[in-house]
């Protein structure tokens, strides 16, 4: 688990082919420690196992689905990413529970300038807007922001210069492709009130939480 508070920047110094899917190179810009081979780390926001490490550069291995899924099947060398290592259950939880499980890609609309305050617009589609909530989270690129407004075409998220400074945000442009992962806690509600049956168990009954209910009690 992750919790979307960007540790540095690191660069893309190799892709090589590995199998279906493709070996990463990258160079933190700190020095790793502590880390070992097998620990995760988030790479914009996906997470990676750390098959080599050597100093501050590590190797990792991307599979299809994660290409498929994320930016990472167009990245190139040269290309800056956010780095993020596992939270430690013994620290703070600053952002939010992040899986690095990336939902979906989407892309940024707009970039205002508010005064060294960014406010930036992106489109996504309804897969992942869906589970959106005004003030809600959501991971862009691994680094966990409060939505400010959103509908089903995009949301809105305000970046303040200390993430504009340490993440890729603070060097983005207007149509950029970004990497999103929604809240966890939504999916899995939804999958209740849906009333799906688990694999290899009969059917339950009838739950008694439904919209009505999530209406009720404040959740919607």
């Amino acid at each position: 688990m992750f919790t979307g508070i960007i540790e540095t920047l690191g660069t893309i110094t190799g892709i090589r082919p590995g199998g279906a899917g493709s070996r990463l190179e990258i160079r933190s810009d700190i020095a790793l420690t502590g880390t070992k081979i097998g620990d995760s780390i988030a790479v914009n926001g996906a997470c990676l196992t750390a098959v080599e490490i050597s100093g501050n550069r590590f190797t990792v291995d991307v599979s299809p689905e994660t290409l498929t899924r994320s930016t990472l099947g167009d990245t190139n060398p040269g290309s800056r990413v956010n780095l993020e290592r596992a939270m430690m259950l013994s620290g703070r939880l600053d952002g939010h529970l992040v899986s690095g499980h990336i939902d979906g890609t989407g892309r940024i609309n707009t970039i205002k300038d508010l005064g060294r305050i960014l406010v930036i617009g992106v489109s996504a589609p309804e897969t992942i807007t869906r589970y959106l909530i005004e003030k809600g989270s959501i991971a862009v690129d691994g680094i966990s922001l409060t939505i400010n407004a959103c509908d089903r075409e995009g949301f809105e998220v305000t970046v303040i210069p200390h993430t504009a400074k340490i993440t890729t945000l603070g060097f983005r442009n207007p149509g950029d492709p970004v990497n999103l992962e929604t809240d966890m806690i939504g999916k899995y509600v939804e999958k209740f009130v849906r009333g799906e049956t688990p694999p290899g168990r009969g059917k339950v009954d009838e739950s008694s939480i439904d919209m009505d209910f999530l209406a009720k009690t404040g959740f919607l």
